[in-house]
């Protein structure tokens, strides 16, 4: 049963082939909205996210020239979520429902968020024991409890850590408790920061190049620098560029990607910049061969 609710704008270039019953007949990928961003504790306005990324899609083109490639994803968007406002875990629960019916049904979610927790609500749909988890971000989410919570923005990695992934690779961290750099390193979690992108770009996409088997990618869009996402949760000063991030999103071709989301997107209006390079995320993962 999905536990979602019809969106009339629909991501750029999906198909609208639905039966009677919500079934989809062929596999691909599949859309998901999640307006969700109850633990927020700077900037509110994710909740809004799947909406403004939808909308900056239509300004792309079917033909991605970085990549020379047409536009050849067979791609399904079913709306948004059901949310539980201020209930994260309930929340998490209807989403690995509705995850877990659309792998049932072949498909690869691809989540617009929302707040970052809601990764741990894709991913408890997922057997990850054999899963790489690829986190862009600015931080690294890897606090046990934040403000007495253990289920918040802040705690997503190490929740997520707790289901035993097979390995996880963080990059473009720049934020950090001293707790959570020592479980990282404690823990066998690697990381790498903002500057060691810029600086060594090729051995960042080495990292990449040589992970092997399935990989869930989860993108912060404050992995980017605020003069590109200004519109995030808790923006980060030396970020990296769209740019950066569309050459090590390009190192995932050929790969096996068990789905993908991209999070805390607050954009409140038309032709946001963080909106359109979220969309543009998206697109990339979706041209990738």
């Amino acid at each position: 049963m999905y536990l979602y609710t019809e969106n009339p704008l629909k991501f750029a270039f999906s198909e609208t082939d639905f039966d009677a019953s919500h079934q989809i007949h062929e596999s691909g990928f599949c859309i998901l909205g999640v307006p969700f961003d109850s633990t927020t504790t700077y900037q509110p306005g994710s909740r809004y996210g799947p909406l403004f990324v939808r909308e900056a899609s239509y300004n792309f083109e079917n033909y991605n020239l970085f990549f020379d490639t047409r536009f050849h994803a067979q791609v399904y968007d079913i709306g948004n979520l059901e949310i539980v406002p201020g209930n994260v875990q309930k929340t998490c629960a209807n989403l690995k429902s509705v995850v877990s019916s659309l792998l049932d049904d072949d498909l690869t979610p691809i989540t617009i968020g929302g707040e970052h927790t809601i990764s741990l609500g894709v991913i408890n749909a997922l057997n990850i024991q054999d899963v790489t988890i690829l986190h862009f971000d600015a931080h690294m989410d890897l606090r046990d409890n934040y403000i007495g919570e253990k289920y918040s923005h802040a705690t997503v990695m190490r929740r997520i850590h707790d289901k035993n992934p097979f390995k996880i690779i963080q990059m473009g961290i720049r934020s950090s408790s001293l707790d959570e750099a020592d479980f990282a390193r404690n823990n066998n979690i690697d990381f790498y920061t903002a500057n060691e992108i810029k600086f060594n770009m090729k051995k960042m996409e080495r990292i990449i190049r040589k992970i092997t088997g399935p990989i869930y990618v989860t993108i912060d869009m404050d992995v980017l620098d605020p003069a590109y996402a200004p519109s995030v949760s808790t923006p980060a000063p030396c970020g990296i560029t769209p740019q950066e991030l569309e050459n090590l999103i390009s190192c995932l071709g050929g790969k096996e990607i068990m789905g993908f989301d991209v999070v805390e997107v607050s954009s409140t209006s038309i032709g946001d910049i963080t909106s359109i390079n979220a969309a543009k995320i998206i697109l990339d993962l979706l041209f990738l061969k």
